[in-house]
């Protein structure tokens, strides 16, 4: 019988990353896969979201040409070319991943694993012994209870993604998080009707409430309708189209549309990859772990999206690297505290940290400050100026304890403050370095000078 050292489950950016770190430390890594490598984000979140968000907006581009005095005519697209373009994309990085993994020595195993022991896994029937077991097997789309859920129109990410190209017309989408804010940027992009029911009282609920006021705001300026608290009671088929009934304000309302998008939230895909008697303590489906991801089993550990918290790639990426460190005995290098959250809108989302209401809960006295991006030379160029820079400070030791984005680029320029809130910069700290102009980053220049009120590129606060 097969041994090894490691066998992680689940190739997704967590479990790919975490066996060709195993392999350069020494160890003999199989990963096992059931469906294609690169799992969720690869092959139906991140990676083809971000291919039809670039594909859409380069669209939406053209339609503002004519106020930078260039003249284009008969500009359309191709809905079944976007489709494969994305399908390139996605190909191109799942033939990467396999090539890496070899590359490394991994063993790839296609097929349903199950584990039957601490030191034993079964793929397809055919069983593997190893020292350790990594889980890293994501998430799937939640589907709200509801009636009609299963009418025909009625879609989650996934089907949306790997399914057959649809060019709608008109969209309804069930959930104002993070996927539905992302496709409604996509399919408003290229015309669409686009409708977003949302049960709580705000987009984006997890993050700054200001990141939610813009979005609704830029929102109906592209002709997207925001309904928020709206309570979702039933999905009825039409002729053509469905209906989605719904309640809001205490009434009962009723959209139309060519189709629906449920994005409510993702589950753990946990369901069948225990053996009797082997199941590690759980919570809600998802598996508890340690600071160094140990499950309640010994030798068996878990990362991503299959712990809860945050659904990130990166976060689950950075756990992959920390477990194996964990493993053989080193300190990771990477934290995994301080995970930055990213919307792919339009402007870009970005935040990380500490809110200040977060702040002001922990009982942690702050200072704050905001820049406005509409003084930035960069964002006006490039008619991005609808956005904000927002820091967090703590009042004593100037310490950075948050920052929120809303402006072009903020899903770059995040990453250096992730770095600043881990190693404890102050704000004297970051003003160190200088910053390019014309540039979006020299709005976090003016950002870290609005908190001493020395802000040059916006006008003075008012004296009371």
């Amino acid at each position: 019988m097969e041994q090894y050292d490691l066998i992680v489950i689940g190739s997704g950016p967590g479990g790919y990353v975490a066996a060709i770190r195993a392999c350069q430390y020494g160890l003999r890594t199989a990963i096992v896969e059931k469906n294609r490598l690169g799992g969720t984000c690869l092959n139906r979140g991140c990676i083809p979201t971000k291919a039809l968000l670039h594909a859409a907006q380069a669209y939406a581009g053209l339609q503002e040409l004519g106020e930078l005095g260039i003249h284009v005519e008969n500009t359309g697209y191709d809905i079944e070319k976007i489709h494969e373009r994305k399908r390139g994309v996605v190909d191109r990085l799942v033939g990467g991943v396999e090539g890496l993994l070899k590359a490394n020595g991994a063993d790839i195993l296609y097929g349903e694993a199950k584990i039957l022991s601490a030191g034993k896994v079964s793929v397809n029937g055919q069983c593997y012994m190893t020292d350790r077991i990594l889980v890293a097997v994501g998430s799937a789309p939640a589907r709200i209870p509801i009636p009609g859920i299963d009418t025909k129109g009625v879609v989650t990410s996934d089907e949306l993604l790997e399914g057959e190209p649809v060019d709608y017309s008109s969209l309804v989408i069930i959930g104002g998080g993070v996927i539905g804010v992302e496709m409604a940027t996509v399919y408003s992009a290229l015309g669409c009707q686009v409708t977003i029911l949302e049960g709580l009282d705000r987009l984006v609920s997890v993050l700054d409430k200001e990141f939610s006021q813009n979005l609704k705001m830029n929102f109906k300026k592209k002709g997207v309708e925001v309904i928020l608290k709206a309570n979702v009671t039933a999905i009825e088929p039409m002729e053509e189209g469905v209906r989605v009934l719904y309640e809001s304000k205490g009434k009962p309302e009723s959209v139309c549309a060519q189709g629906v998008l449920v994005s409510v939230g993702r589950r753990p895909q946990t369901a069948g990859l225990f053996a009797e008697g082997i199941t590690p303590e759980m919570n809600r489906g998802f598996l508890v772990v340690n600071e160094r991801f140990e499950t309640s089993v010994p030798g068996i550990y878990a990362i991503g999206d299959v712990i809860g918290g945050i659904q990130l790639a990166h976060k689950a990426e950075a756990e992959g690297l920390a477990c194996v460190a964990y493993m053989v005995g080193r300190e990771p290098d990477t934290s995994v505290r301080v995970v930055p959250s990213c919307i792919y809108s339009s402007p870009e989302i970005a935040s990380v940290g500490l809110t200040a209401e977060e702040a002001q809960e922990r009982g942690i006295a702050v200072k704050k400050s905001k820049y406005l991006m509409s003084g930035n030379g960069k964002s006006i160029i490039e008619g991005e100026d609808r956005g904000f820079i927002k820091m967090v400070f703590d009042a004593e030791t100037d310490r950075l304890l948050g920052v929120q984005m809303m402006c072009g680029r903020a899903t770059d320029l995040i990453s250096e403050f992730t770095g600043a809130i881990v190693n404890g910069w102050t704000r004297r700290q970051l003003l160190t370095g200088m910053r390019p102009h014309p540039s979006f980053c020299e709005g976090i220049t003016e950002a870290l000078e609005a908190a001493e009120g020395m802000s040059i590129h916006s006008a003075p606060v008012a004296k009371p």
